[in-house]
């Protein structure tokens, strides 16, 4: 299968080395700089420096290939996916952003390739678990996602390090956030519905941040009376956002809070990845609780260390790619991440990363 990977940072590297080792993919690998794609040197792939902001440079990119996979920064999702069409590619993506989403839905419509967006951790693996739980009750009453990338070793007051794209991080905590309350959609305040909770000892906060329910607002609607999600970070941590993006008005530029924190907050490859998710409704005439719970922690290979966010998000779209290129999921249109059913993912080679993962096994 010819893909053709765009994006060769934290997150894009280990989806080259996962698919180029693979043996199935011919993977062309295209970044704007020539310093990440000389680390992939020694892999069986090609590279290309370009201007991937270019629509006329992407539409030449794409021609003949069989899929694009987009780890570029989410505003770009839209241009990618709209020459992908024009290519006639497979489109696959890690975007959170909702906007991103719904015109890539609309691209879909009617076409002869398949779209899927929203293939990281969440959204992405958050919802095909989740999805998975529901689908096991005769009634469904609250389904709720928390997910946290965190740094094993907090030090600083936001008790957080860079482990994935700043970009993303901003933007998730600026926008209006999907749910479901009383079986209706709606939007919800992101930084708001505070909640306390501990795993194996540690104690933890939860907030509304926007895009990791993907698609699951519009699927569930009517069927269950409340559906959330909520990013997971040690305590303080939403207090000290809320003053920086609020109280001091970064909200409205974006761009210096993004330069502080790139400047200000080192990033870390010692990290931990949490999945927690609870499902609860009537099945057999009972009111019962199901729970999936996970912590993926890095690897620290001498060789190449891989962060718990790198291997969670690499695992969900390698997984999805394969499970593609296999013909177990659709082929054409637009691809919901609940399409994915949860054994086969779990089962396939790259999916299995959640699989191989420490299970929690309490939960306080």
């Amino acid at each position: 299968m010819r893909v053709t990977l765009l994006g060769a940072g934290h997150i894009g590297q280990t989806i080259a080395r996962l698919l180029a080792t693979s043996g199935d993919y011919q993977l062309t690998v295209v970044d704007r700089q020539s310093e990440p794609l000389a680390l992939l040197d020694g892999l069986p792939l090609a590279t290309r420096v370009a201007d991937t902001a270019d629509d006329a440079v992407l539409l030449a990119l794409l021609r003949g290939q069989d899929a694009v996979i987009n780890a570029l920064p989410y505003y770009l999702a839209t241009r990618v996916a709209t020459q992908a069409r024009e290519a006639g590619c497979h489109y696959f993506d890690l975007t959170e952003d909702v906007a991103a989403t719904r015109a890539i839905k609309a691209l879909a419509e009617g076409a002869n390739t398949a779209f899927m967006p929203q293939c990281g951790l969440a959204p992405g693996f958050i919802g095909i678990v989740a999805h998975h739980l529901a689908q096991s009750f005769q009634e469904l009453h609250e389904l709720k996602m928390r997910v946290g990338a965190l740094p094993a070793f907090p030090t600083n007051a936001l008790k957080y390090n860079l482990t994935w794209s700043v970009d993303g991080l901003i933007n998730e905590y600026c926008h209006p956030c999907e749910a479901i309350r009383d079986g209706r959609p709606t939007e919800v305040l992101a930084l708001e519905g505070l909640e306390h909770f501990s795993l194996d000892g540690t104690e933890y906060e939860a907030f509304n941040t926007s895009g990791g329910l993907g698609t699951l607002c519009e699927t569930w609607a009517g069927r269950v009376r409340t559906l959330d999600y909520k990013s997971v970070r040690y305590p303080g941590h939403r207090a000290l956002m809320k003053l920086l993006l609020e109280e001091l008005l970064l909200k409205h530029d974006q761009g210096t809070l993004k330069d502080i924190m790139r400047r200000a907050i080192p990033s870390t490859m010692q990290d931990v990845v949490l999945v927690f998710v609870t499902a609860s409704g009537m099945r057999g005439g009972a009111l019962v609780q199901e729970v999936f719970a996970r912590k993926i922690f890095a690897e620290r290979s001498p060789a190449h260390p891989t962060s718990a966010i790198q291997i969670t998000t690499a695992a969900g779209i390698c997984a999805a790619v394969d499970l593609f290129r296999e013909g177990r999921l659709p082929q054409r249109g637009f691809v919901r991440q609940e399409q994915v059913p949860l054994p086969e993912f779990l089962a396939n080679r790259f999916g299995s990363a959640y699989q191989q993962s420490r299970q929690v096994e309490s939960i306080g």
